[in-house]
């Protein structure tokens, strides 16, 4: 075998000596080079970085912004059921009929149901202390659980948030 296939096939102007020399300065300028790549990858991780915690940032605020809005919604309904309860007994006692508060009631409960406002609590339903208060109990043979006998006022949700339990009277089995 020859020095030429061990060494890598010098030419004829290379000695010995000045092969180290060489492999110094190609080693140098590899490093050399590597150093910026090194630095462009770390920007470039760093870019990546940000960019996820930005679109986990929009994430999180399109998300608050949705429940502030769905909390905003909820608190005006809130403030309207004691009038909405008023323009409802009035309707049942018939003082609406043919007056402008009947369009007004119509308004009101189209509002509600553009946004999800659901009214529950009727007589002969199942009661459920989650979503009715009983503020009567009265004990009755005809009956195996306790049953919804009368509605004071009626419950409401938007959506699946409890505005106000449903005020009823309750038949309880004896």
């Amino acid at each position: 075998m020859s020095d030429e296939n061990v060494t890598g096939g010098e030419t004829p102007e290379e000695t010995p000596e000045s092969a180290p020399d060489q492999l110094d300065q190609e080693l140098a300028d590899l490093v050399e080079e590597t150093g910026p790549i090194s630095k462009e990858a770390e920007l470039l991780n760093d870019l990546q970085r940000l960019q996820a915690e930005f679109i986990n940032y929009k994430a999180r605020v399109e998300r608050d912004r949705d429940q502030a809005r769905i909390l905003a919604i909820a608190e005006a309904f809130r403030a309207l059921l004691p009038a909405l309860d008023d323009l409802t007994r009035a309707e049942a006692h018939g003082d609406l009929e043919g007056s402008p508060f009947a369009a007004v009631v119509t308004k009101i409960r189209n509002a509600g149901d553009k946004f999800g406002l659901v009214a529950f609590g009727a007589k002969g339903e199942k009661f459920d202390p989650e979503l009715h208060n009983a503020l009567v109990q009265t004990p009755s043979a005809e009956v195996t659980e306790t049953i919804i006998a009368d509605v004071v006022e009626p419950g409401y949700k938007l959506g699946d948030r409890l505005l106000r339990p449903a005020m009823v009277a309750v038949n309880i089995p004896e």
